[in-house]
């Protein structure tokens, strides 16, 4: 049975999807069903520094954890419960927790 994870109104839950391709972030208020925060990349801002340095799959990651991790700061988020879904914390996922981490976000 897999185990649900839920965030509250002080600690929101940051959602993490890895597809093939691309990596996704999202802060959800699970009380209100609603999407505070996302950030991903294929976000515009990051695209640009991502064509141009041709970076690695986990410095792609680092940008996404430090980007999302910024606009929780200014939304004023600083605790979160951490989700990765049903992947293992090793290689993009680890990277962009890590980042996160770096950039004072508490999990």
């Amino acid at each position: 049975m897999a185990k649900i994870i839920k965030g509250t109104n002080e600690r929101p839950r940051l959602y993490i999807f890895r597809s093939d391709k691309h990596i996704y972030a999202q802060i959800i208020n699970d009380f209100s069903n609603k999407v505070l925060l996302s950030s991903s990349s294929i976000a515009k801002n990051l695209k640009l520094n991502i064509k141009t340095n041709q970076k690695s799959n986990c410095d792609i990651s680092e940008m996404v954890g430090r980007d999302i991790a910024k606009k929780a700061i200014k939304a004023g988020i600083r605790k979160i419960v951490f989700d990765r879904g049903k992947k293992l914390y090793h290689g993009q996922i680890k990277a962009l927790a890590n980042a996160m981490r770096q950039e004072g976000i508490q999990f």
